[in-house]
């Protein structure tokens, strides 16, 4: 469900196929009702039954839109291409998600559909028949496409900005923190077991596909371990990589599971060729990162691109360190183990935002300034002092990494901006 949402396959395909139908009900209606086609105004069909007219119309829309659609699929194969070019392949997934272009493709495909539904009701034999209201309808069609078509390009135009891409990227991540971890962080957090430890009676489950785990459906893989009475403790956490072959998950007491409860355990995993934002926080980090490193690149060196992006990834950082992260132990009943999942956590989180770019960024004062800033902005939003204690090893590693490229007149900023957020950052321990 969640790629036939995100796809351009469901929303222009349920679009296309109201308009069609509406296309082929509305003659009917006519032909049942004439008093509907009295009120289209004799100056659009001086002539209600003259089917010539309708056919013209009809036929006309219909071949014009197949044109537009054409031209519609054109400039969205060059954005995809130069975005995938310019900035990173795996923004693709954004592209494809995005609403107006799938309202854009089923509108257009919708009024084609409409048209063609319509145009054999437009007859001569055995009697006279214009479906005058249907007709009307096609040309207000044709003028939602026309304005539609000019917002389309409208659109485009923006969302090949860097800047509208890693601002969708963030946008879309912050959604997906705040549905994966719904609640605010709690500094005090109880623990009613010990974790999930390596036992003689575990056994492993083999992953029988190949692919990165993309979704787990924690609630399923409760009910099972409840179910047969054992404890499962899951090796990979989300967007891991997982060849078939290798174990999945320890099972405690596996001799308890028969082979179609191993079954109905692999199908709580959902596995795909490539990471999605379902689950998968880290991946709409590294979206936003590989389009930093392609900027900071000597083949590109656009550090103001640099900048923006680890703007955005502050933000998303901040959002992750307020939010309770997930459990890592399933219980049901409470008190009683029953999976343990690895989530990724906020230290792991900050070194995929930020480290590779503070690798490649030794030389540029402006871009490690704004890393600097944007560990500050972070520890100025968290009030728990392990993650303050995180972000301040992270600043001093900037600082000593641009030491090695850097003389000391170019890092006298680096040192005072430094100085400035450890100097906050004592103020702000409780």
């Amino acid at each position: 469900m969640y790629n036939l949402r995100g796809g351009f396959l469901i929303r222009p395909l349920t679009i296309a196929l109201a308009l069609g139908c509406a296309g082929a009900f509305l003659p009917w209606l006519e032909g049942e009702f004439p008093a509907v086609s009295a009120w289209v105004p004799t100056f659009l069909f001086p002539s209600h039954a003259d089917p010539q007219v309708a056919q013209v119309i009809l036929a006309g829309i219909a071949a014009s839109i197949m044109t537009v659609v054409s031209i519609v699929f054109a400039i969205l194969l060059m954005t995809l291409t130069l975005a995938s070019m310019q900035f990173s392949p795996r923004i693709i997934v954004s592209f494809s998600r995005d609403r107006v272009t799938q309202w854009t493709l089923g509108i257009f495909l919708g009024t084609f559909s409409y048209c063609m539904a319509a145009l054999p009701a437009a007859h001569s034999l055995p009697h006279p028949f214009a479906p005058v209201a249907t007709v009307l309808g096609a040309m207000a069609l044709a003028l939602v496409c026309v304005g539609l078509l000019l917002f389309f390009i409208h659109h485009i135009s923006q969302a090949i900005s860097v800047n509208h891409i890693v601002d969708r990227i963030a946008e879309e991540t912050e959604a997906m923190i705040d549905e994966l971890m719904p609640g605010p962080r709690r500094l005090i957090r109880l623990k009613y077991a010990e974790p999930l430890t390596p036992n003689p009676s575990e056994q492993a489950v083999l992953s029988d596909v190949s692919g990165y785990i993309r979704f787990i459906d924690t609630r399923r893989l409760v009910a099972l371990a409840k179910h047969y009475h054992v404890s499962i403790r899951v090796l990979r956490r989300v967007g891991h990589f997982v060849p078939a072959g290798i174990p999945l998950m320890m099972v405690s007491k596996g001799n308890r599971l028969p082979p179609e409860g191993t079954a109905e355990l692999l199908a709580a995993f959902d596995f795909g060729p490539a990471r999605t934002l379902q689950q998968d926080v880290e991946f709409g980090v590294l979206q936003i990162v590989d389009i930093a490193l392609k900027a900071i690149s000597p083949a590109v060196n656009d550090p103001t691109t640099a900048i923006n992006c680890i703007d955005q990834l502050s933000r998303i950082l901040i959002r992750f360190a307020s939010r309770e992260p997930p459990e890592d132990l399933l219980y049901d009943p409470p008190g009683i183990v029953r999976a343990s999942i690895g989530w990724i956590h906020f230290e792991r989180l900050l070194n995929a935002a930020f480290e590779q770019i503070r690798m490649y960024s030794k030389t540029d004062v402006a871009v490690s300034l704004r890393l600097l800033r944007a560990l500050g902005d972070i520890a100025a939003s968290t009030p728990d002092p392990e993650f303050r204690q995180i972000l301040v090893e992270h600043e001093m590693r900037i600082v000593a990494g641009c030491a090695e490229k850097l003389s000391e007149e170019e890092l006298r900023a680096l040192r005072a901006r430094q100085a400035a957020i450890e100097s906050a950052t004592a103020i702000w321990q409780p």
